[in-house]
């Protein structure tokens, strides 16, 4: 795929206004499906990937009842989907207060974890003030988007699965992301510089989005000045994610990647219509409209095999769901900005072989690759333990500081560093500062 011609080769610039909308405070969100915010404008096809549309200021509140005293806006803007048509996506954007206006100000875009296909789980809506999205793992990781605000940095949180909910969808979740970057530099609303460096971070299903906007961001957004990424936990294989999570704990998970893929590719929609019984079809109907907790607790450890007409193991080896699986792997094209990859080596959810796979694949593809793989945590515990790691590491690419020349392995735990728990310390100040009403 010619990314630079993708990104440009519409030469009819768009003439239409980006009209910005004041902060109404006090108001309650209405959920994407029914906001006009998120329906672009006529026209909007022949802007610019990455030209904001319209924006608005908004209040954000932690777990939809805090509120926080910080600037937030809102932008939509055009970008592309899997398929090369123009799309529309909102990125929710905050600048710190106080910021140096003598250097350009380091963005980072945070990837969260939606996971799920209810636009209440997408961070535009959820981490809104007076938003009710119970369930959304979105709401919980302000924490760590405080935390990068907390260091001076602007942090863009973009709907990286577009206003369809495609989670686990290849390449266009990087074409999200990196277009967010693009409408946050370019609005001037935010007074930010298209020469800030930038970092991308990413926790499971966000590190999932977040690996995509690195493999394709030298040749689809080379205008942007990336200078590092942290991928955590990034489902490097949907297919053996899926297969290994059915009938656990974590069934609802699998369940609504279905849920997600088939909007995705109409012949796998076709196919689950064909081969799911009445209650399969029910549970994809149920799904639609479920956050992502509510799934994983009603269908803890039931099997996909009571939802379709013939075993699970003869579907998944059809030709539809193999190139499914095919397409939605990671690995094919190795990121050029530095990575920084983290991974439980006893994680229940993402395998530790699948991400030894991705890394390897980055490595022979000339990535600057650092992995740490982690002895003592599992999936659930490294992201907040490994967030003072992460954050250092971006200050350090901000910085400009080196890296080793070659690439880096380490399996020492996370809790065995000393710096961790000053980090954590750290964390917790700004915890505290949130649920108190601070901006972190």
């Amino acid at each position: 795929m010619e990314f630079n011609s993708l990104a440009r080769e519409d030469s009819v610039e768009w003439i239409g206004q980006a009209p910005h909308e004041p902060l109404q405070p006090g108001d309650r969100p209405l959920q994407p499906a029914q906001d006009p915010f998120y329906e672009p404008p006529a026209g909007f096809h022949h802007a610019l990937p990455g030209t904001v549309l319209r924006s608005r200021d908004v209040e954000l509140a932690f777990l939809g009842l805090i509120p926080q005293r910080l600037h937030a806006t809102q932008l939509l803007y055009r970008t592309t989907d899997r398929n090369d048509i123009p799309q529309a996506a909102v990125t929710t954007v905050l600048v710190p207060t106080d910021r140096d206006p003598a250097r350009p100000c380091p963005i980072v875009s945070y990837q969260c974890a939606i996971d799920a296909v209810d636009g209440r789980c997408f961070p535009s809506f959820a981490l809104r003030r007076r938003a009710r999205a119970h369930g959304a793992f979105t709401q919980f990781e302000y924490l760590l988007i405080a935390a990068l605000l907390s260091r001076g940095w602007a942090v863009s949180i973009p709907d990286h699965e577009g206003r369809d909910g495609h989670w686990g969808a290849p390449f266009e979740p990087g074409y999200f992301v990196l277009d967010g970057l693009r409408a946050a530099l370019a609005s001037e609303q935010l007074g930010l510089s298209t020469e800030a460096p930038i970092g991308l971070w990413g926790y499971s299903g966000g590190g999932l989005s977040t690996a995509w906007a690195a493999e394709v961001c030298d040749g689809y957004a080379p205008d942007l000045n990336i200078v590092g990424v942290a991928l955590g936990s990034p489902v490097g294989d949907l297919g053996n994610t899926l297969l290994r999570l059915n009938g656990s704990f974590w069934s609802g998970l699998p369940a609504l990647m279905i849920a997600a893929l088939r909007r995705v590719y109409p012949e796998l929609d076709k196919f689950v219509e064909d081969h799911a019984t009445a209650d399969g079809r029910a549970l994809m109907r149920m799904l639609e409209s479920t956050s992502t907790a509510v799934a994983v607790l009603r269908l803890h450890h039931r099997s996909l095999s009571s939802y379709i007409d013939k075993p699970l193991d003869e579907l998944v080896e059809t030709p539809v769901v193999q190139h499914v699986f095919n397409d939605t792997r990671l690995g094919s094209l190795a990121p050029t900005p530095p990575v920084l990859m983290l991974q439980a080596i006893h994680d229940q959810v993402i395998h530790v072989d699948d991400i030894d796979t991705l890394a390897q694949a980055y490595i022979a593809g000339g990535t600057r690759l650092t992995y740490h793989r982690d002895l003592l945590s599992e999936h659930i515990t490294l992201h907040p333990v490994s967030t003072p790691m992460v954050l250092d590491w971006l200050a350090d690419r901000f910085a400009d500081r080196p890296l080793p020349q070659s690439p880096v392995r380490s399996d020492w735990p996370a809790l065995l560093n000393p710096k961790t728990y000053l980090g954590l310390i750290r964390l917790g100040l700004v915890a505290a500062r949130v649920v108190t009403g601070g901006a972190g």
